[in-house]
């Protein structure tokens, strides 16, 4: 059974940077695609980052250059460091993992991030 767990949210000051980590478990975590989502009040989940298995990276346009997502096989981690952080990257972040062998996607509790201007 996956089973994934962020953690890192809090708030931050305009301009500050945050990390927000999520373990992953219940899958062979070095074959599964994994991803960073963020859902502000009112709207709809949009994608912030993707890191595939072989650690190629996709960002959505408004956090490139201010947002890095990274991956850990050793520790069944994945990243996402953000810099330069504005008050619009204020939403709830999911993490998200495309399961290798059946492309069924799991999902996080998400983790609360506040920019303050």
């Amino acid at each position: 059974q996956v089973h994934l767990v962020e953690s890192g949210g809090g708030l931050v000051q305009a301009g500050g940077s945050l990390t927000l980590s999520c373990a992953a478990s219940g899958s062979i975590f070095s074959l599964n695609h994994m991803g960073w989502y963020r859902q502000a009040p009112g709207s709809q989940r949009e994608l912030v980052a993707l890191i595939t298995s072989a650690g190629s990276t996709n960002y959505a346009d408004s956090v490139k250059g201010r947002f890095t997502i990274s991956r850990d096989n050793a520790k069944n981690t994945v990243y996402l460091q953000m810099n330069s952080l504005k008050p619009e990257d204020t939403a709830v972040y999911y993490c998200n993992l495309e399961h290798w062998g059946t492309n069924d996607n799991y999902w996080g509790q998400g983790t609360q991030v506040t920019v303050s201007s």
